[in-house]
């Protein structure tokens, strides 16, 4: 595993890392405008992940099915949704708006809340990792750029889930500190199961087209499940509507220029 890999697994939690640094500089609570544009941002840039860094070259390494080449991107893509869907059902979380989820158990609003943004995190981190695992085994259809923009789309829509993060930490009065490492360990899980789905890409290379598929269905779970009904709630949910739409234009033109 060369060094550019390596870089490209820790892009996107210096994404979450920085993003929960925010703490630092902003008033204790974020305003509400600020958090829908930036809710709407993040779903813009995992939409676009999602179809042309996953399901688009999932149909393309399959064109050897000749008119069944979706195949394996529909069936990757249910087993992702059905498999946050598992997750969303059993792990105990919270939502910014303090919605419970999950499993009922004992846990601190902050711990829930860390959960909730670490269950987002999962498919991210699967996504990196099948890219990159595509790119070390040499597969055509998946180019170290590509897997670089992949990466870097993901770190930028990371910067206001850190932020999102943090600064509800920071408002329930855990301090600066704890606010910021709680919103930096959420986003831990990515570069982890990046490097573990790397570590198996041997057993991977052959499904390839399923898993990357899987990463799309996960992701394209948090947006609709989660991100958009929380950036479109109450009021201005048109503040939403353009940071999905800037968000959905930055990924495509990083997948374009560098895939």
């Amino acid at each position: 595993m060369d060094s550019s890999v390596i870089i490209g697994l820790l892009i996107p939690f210096l994404g979450t890392t920085l993003g929960a640094g925010c703490v630092f500089f902003m008033r204790q609570s974020m305003n509400r405008l600020v958090e829908k544009i930036l809710l709407g941002f993040a779903s813009g840039v995992m939409v676009a992940a999602s179809v042309w860094s996953l399901l688009i070259p999932a149909i393309d390494m399959s064109e050897d099915l000749g008119k069944f080449a979706f195949m394996p991107a529909a069936i990757g893509f249910l087993l992702g949704i059905g498999f946050l869907l598992m997750l969303d059902k059993t792990i105990p979380h919270m939502h910014l708006d303090y919605q419970e989820e999950g499993k009922k158990a004992q846990l601190k609003k902050t711990t829930m809340l860390v959960l909730a943004v670490t269950l987002h995190n999962i498919p991210e981190g699967m996504a990196v990792g099948v890219v990159f695992a595509g790119v070390i085994l040499g597969n055509n259809d998946v180019s170290l750029m590509g897997a670089m923009a992949l990466a870097i789309g993901i770190a930028i829509q990371n910067f206001p889930e850190g932020a999102i993060i943090s600064m509800p930490l920071r408002s329930e009065g855990a301090s600066k500190k704890k606010a910021f490492g709680y919103g930096m360990l959420s986003g831990i899980v990515e570069p982890i199961g990046a490097l573990i789905t790397i570590l198996l890409s041997r057993i991977v290379i052959p499904v390839l087209p399923y898993l990357l598929a899987f990463a799309a269905g996960a992701m394209m779970y948090v947006v609709v499940e989660e991100l958009v009904p929380e950036a479109s709630s109450g009021d201005h949910s048109n503040i939403a509507t353009i940071g999905f739409a800037i968000g959905f234009v930055v990924m495509m033109i990083l997948d374009v220029a560098l895939g």
